[in-house]
């Protein structure tokens, strides 16, 4: 089925939009192709103002109504409690609120940006989804990602190159409780790095201390900025720590 196949058939729809490549990308695709569509952005703790920012300016670009929903996530214990499987609980309190606002607004159909190339027998959150009937145009359509950035350059968006981005939650080990200040202090150190160059990153937390996960584009950075990292890091944890093994570029 085509892009405008499938939105002829599914022609009313609400996106859950995260300011990533893969949801931009839709979001241009339903503008083009959609009779009606409106973006909905969940902010909570687990996305860094960063992704917002970007998600307001895509909006802005496209023309499209951008609703943004504060979630205060940390109040189910299931999702703070960070177990295995932690992600399904969040996505199911995510989209619940997302179809909530859509059935408000008149929406019949809700996408998300999952496409062909993700793992979604891997990836918890996606049972979720399934549970609720989000539609995933991009994976229904044959979309990969490299076919994405493609689109996101020729449609001129400035987050074709962005790098895939991970919810804050992913920092903290399974198992581990989730609070509002390691969120914070894992968005600040992340912000720290993003301002020195650094470009697809981790900063995880290990018991009160920071272990870093660099791409090998960002290592020669590191050597060359180590004392800067320490020092903005530092002060937020007990230890900084390299982890040798290389992030995979996309």
């Amino acid at each position: 089925m085509t892009v405008h196949e499938y939105f002829n058939k599914h022609s009313n729809v609400a996106i859950a939009f995260s300011g990533g490549v893969d949801s931009a990308v839709l979001l241009a695709l339903a503008k083009r192709h959609a009779k009606a569509v409106k973006a909905y952005y969940v902010k909570s703790p687990f996305q860094p103002q960063f992704e917002l920012d970007d998600a307001i300016d895509i909006a802005r670009r496209l023309d499209v109504e951008l609703e943004v929903m504060a979630l205060d996530i940390l109040t189910d214990s299931k999702i703070a409690a960070n177990p295995a499987n932690r992600c399904y609980y969040c996505k199911n309190r995510i989209f619940n609120a997302i179809c909530a606002a859509a059935a408000r607004d008149g929406f019949a159909f809700v996408c998300d940006g999952t496409n062909a190339s993700d793992d979604v027998a891997d990836r918890p959150g996606f049972k979720a989804l399934g549970e609720l009937g989000v539609l995933s145009p991009l994976r229904e359509c044959g979309y990969t990602k490299a076919m994405i950035r493609n689109l996101a350059r020729e449609y001129g968006l400035p987050v074709a190159d962005k790098a895939s981005y991970a919810c804050l939650a992913t920092r903290i080990p399974t198992g581990v409780a989730i609070t509002a200040d390691v969120l914070a202090k894992t968005e600040k150190a992340e912000d720290e790095l993003r301002k020195m160059g650094f470009v697809n990153f981790r900063v995880r937390y290990l018991d009160g201390a920071a272990r870093l996960e660099l791409s090998a584009r960002d290592f020669e950075l590191f050597y060359a900025k180590k004392d800067s990292v320490f020092a903005a890091l530092s002060p937020h944890y007990n230890g900084v720590y390299l982890d040798l093994k290389e992030r995979a570029d996309e």
